[in-house]
């Protein structure tokens, strides 16, 4: 099967395919992606990276018979060139036999065959949004394609790192009401130079539904014998994850009444705490994303508006009476349309969930 899937992908026409909307001398190579297109039409889509993991890692043995996953890669207008060095690095650094699938899902790219060239390589296939949906939406449809009993979410501007795969879904199959995701490396925008990460940190979060990375306290580092160990985090980033499909399913999806962009992370890592899940970051998984100073796309409410629609909604279902604290800290939100709430509200009764103040007290007391 390795053997296939290395003749496809020399078969596969990549020169042909990233011609298309090349960078041309004399053009701002950051109009189209918010990063620098130049440089990563020049970097090859299957370049070597370095382990970035500690080296304990190396020495951790999975069982072999881990779940296949379906992994879902949800686009709108991406460069060819980091969209094919996502998928690329997905076929080089995983165990064939554990991907079923690679779904990528257009969402109304203004060239399809953006995704439709890609179907020559294998495991991949292709699912085009007829119109814009937004990644939550675009996620959703992507699940629901999937023949696999687990679902990785990855974005699609990524490089998977060494051995990424078996970490995640070890602890899938141990647990399925846990989500796990990689430590995220950085691939700078202006270089495409791969940075590894601190290990030591895990997902915070302010009053306003601000998203920051946070070092572990001194107390939970001393609590941390071994470095491979997981690390319980409150909140994830939110690109990319691993979650069991029945348990997705079961905890209702995503809330596919917010808008393109934003805050989702909030909502599913609320609702997996206080519904009986919980979320850990894997430091022997890594995977590098390319993060950008601004979206290369267009809101069609724009920007900050999409942000607190998604956000109120978050704070309206999940939130309680700690909501005051989200529109103290974010007053833009008071008035503003967030939507009709009462299905999520009754899918939080319906699975019995804890109080936002439970969430608090057991898994982010250092939020004052």
């Amino acid at each position: 099967m390795r053997s296939f899937v290395l003749d496809m992908l020399e078969r596969f026409d990549e020169r042909g395919y990233l011609n298309a909307r090349r960078w041309k001398p004399g053009d701002d190579p950051y109009t189209l992606y918010a990063f620098n297109q130049r440089e990563s039409e020049r970097i090859p889509s299957n370049r070597a990276l370095r382990d970035t993991r500690h080296f304990r890692c190396a020495t951790i043995r999975y069982d072999s018979d881990l779940p296949p996953t379906s992994i879902i890669i949800t686009f709108h207008n991406e460069a060819r060139s980091t969209l094919l060095r996502t998928v690329r690095s997905v076929l080089n650094r995983t165990p064939v036999h554990l991907i079923h699938e690679i779904i990528l899902v257009d969402d109304f790219s203004d060239d399809e065959s953006d995704c439709q060239l890609l179907i020559k390589l294998p495991k991949v296939r292709c699912v085009r949004n007829p119109q814009r949906e937004g990644l939550i939406r675009s996620r959703v449809r992507g699940a629901d394609s999937a023949k696999a009993a687990v679902l990785t979410f990855l974005d699609s501007h990524c490089e998977v790192n060494k051995d990424w795969l078996p970490p995640l879904l070890q602890r899938i199959k141990q647990d399925p009401t846990r989500v796990v995701s990689p430590v995220i490396d950085i691939i700078n925008m202006d270089t495409f130079a791969y940075v590894a990460a601190s290990a030591d940190l895990r997902g915070g979060f302010d009053w306003s539904l601000h998203f920051k990375w946070e070092q572990l306290s001194p107390e939970q580092r001393a609590r941390r014998t071994d470095p491979a160990q997981p690390i319980k985090t409150p909140i994830i980033a939110g690109g990319l994850f691993v979650i069991d499909r029945s348990w997705f399913n079961h905890l209702g999806k995503y809330d596919t009444a917010m808008d393109i962009w934003g805050g989702e992370n909030f909502e599913i890592s609320f609702r997996v705490w206080q519904c009986g899940g919980s979320l850990e970051i894997l430091p022997c998984s890594r995977v590098g994303h390319v993060f950008r100073k601004k979206h290369p796309y267009v809101f069609p409410e724009g920007n900050a508006n999409t942000y607190i629609k998604n956000t109120r909604r978050t704070a309206e279902v999940w939130m309680d009476d700690f909501s005051l604290f989200y529109y103290s800290a974010r007053p833009a939100a008071r008035g503003k349309s967030y939507g009709d709430i009462r299905g999520r509200l009754e899918l939080r009764k319906k699975l019995k969930c804890k109080t936002f103040k439970w969430y608090l007290d057991n898994v982010y007391p250092e939020l004052k």
